[in-house]
């Protein structure tokens, strides 16, 4: 068995009741700032439950590089073509699925082309010679480039948020501004629409709740997430999850909000 497999094994069996402070693997998850609310004394960017212990690397500038310049997907994500909350809300993946990168070609061929696969588990991406890039279905945000705006900003509320405010030039529409201000992030279109259609759905859904919480603290005292990260959350956090594929939390990466380590995949990323 890979280490991999080890330790997300030891980990699924510290899953406790997801989103709540009482977490079985004690110190939230996450790379505090001063939006957090919460010190390194109650979240820290590693998780121990019992034996095993998950702190993933600091990937550094070229490791992050390499996976915008050294890779390229085989196949371009389509980009979408309507707004996903429309329908029903999406059922969950079964448990132990992968998102794989399944590198093509030779390795002195740059970028190097790969697909996006989706596997019943792990042990099933391994076998195959995928890399594990994610747990659940690949999406829109699965790509290597997604995965590098995410390692560069450890804490994406704020420009994101600000996105959401952007008007588009030349007569677009406000979802066109915020796409727009999304690529200038990084992320690739498909993505940004993702995010877009999410920030869409939170304003007409939790309005009410976010603009007294705007400059509230991401984490409350006792470790859950502030009234609008909240009713994000739970509003548009299941089809936003089902569209991207690609999380923080299921790619093993902390960021500014805090959250609890059984809901954190254990994953180290290697291409």
């Amino acid at each position: 068995m890979s280490v991999l497999l080890l330790v997300t094994a030891g980990f699924a069996a510290c899953k406790g009741n997801s989103g709540t402070s009482a977490d079985p693997c004690g110190v939230l998850f996450g790379s505090p700032n001063a939006q957090t609310g919460l010190g390194l004394d109650r979240c820290q960017p590693s998780c121990t439950c019992g034996a095993d212990t998950f702190a993933p690397p600091a990937y550094d500038d070229a490791f992050v590089r390499a996976l915008v310049e050294a890779w390229v997907p085989a196949v371009a994500y389509p980009a979408l073509t309507g707004d996903p909350y429309a329908g029903a809300p999406p059922a969950d993946d079964p448990p132990g699925v992968v998102c794989g990168v399944l590198r093509l070609g030779t390795p002195d061929a740059l970028p190097r082309p790969y697909a996006l696969v989706t596997y019943a588990s792990q042990s099933a991406a391994l076998a195959q010679g995928a890399a594990v890039t994610h747990f659940g279905h690949c999406g829109a945000c699965s790509t290597l480039s997604n995965l590098a705006v995410y390692m560069r900003n450890s804490d994406l509320t704020a420009p994101v948020r600000a996105c959401g405010f952007r008007t588009a030039p030349d007569g677009g529409t406000p979802f066109d501004g915020d796409v727009a201000c999304l690529v200038e992030l990084g992320f690739d279109l498909p993505c940004a629409q993702a995010w877009a259609y999410d920030t869409e759905n939170t304003r007409a859904k939790c309005l009410g709740v976010c603009l007294p919480n705007l400059s509230a603290s991401y984490n409350l005292p006792d470790g859950g997430l502030n009234p609008c990260l909240a009713c994000d959350e739970e509003q548009s956090g299941p089809v936003f999850k089902w569209v991207a594929g690609r999380t923080r939390r299921n790619s093993g990466l902390p960021n500014a909000i805090c959250r609890p380590c059984s809901e954190v995949q254990p994953l180290v990323h290697s291409y």
